[in-house]
């Protein structure tokens, strides 16, 4: 027979799977932010570009699903993208 569970045990196991999947989710975008900032150090435009897409990507998704707020993302989108302009200006 199956045994009772409390509401509690249930909420409490529930917010660790949304806690570590948050986690995730935000680990994964600050790598993608560390790896856009080493291309644009290296002086890459190109790779430089494909990873600040690959990062307002991630940055989008979190944001949509609440992980991080809207402010956040804008403001560090408007950040890197600001970074990628001033660093690759005399290249256009």
């Amino acid at each position: 027979m199956a045994v009772k569970q409390s509401s509690a045990e249930k909420r409490h196991r529930q917010s660790e799977e949304r806690r570590m999947r948050n986690k995730a989710a935000k680990s994964s975008a600050r790598t993608s932010a560390r790896k856009f900032i080493e291309a644009v150090h290296a002086k890459d435009s190109a790779l430089a570009s494909e990873r600040l897409q690959a990062l307002v990507k991630e940055l989008d998704t979190a944001g949509s699903k609440g992980i991080l707020s809207k402010n956040a993302v804008s403001r560090k989108k408007s950040r890197m993208m600001k970074l990628y302009n001033v660093t690759f200006a005399a290249e256009k």
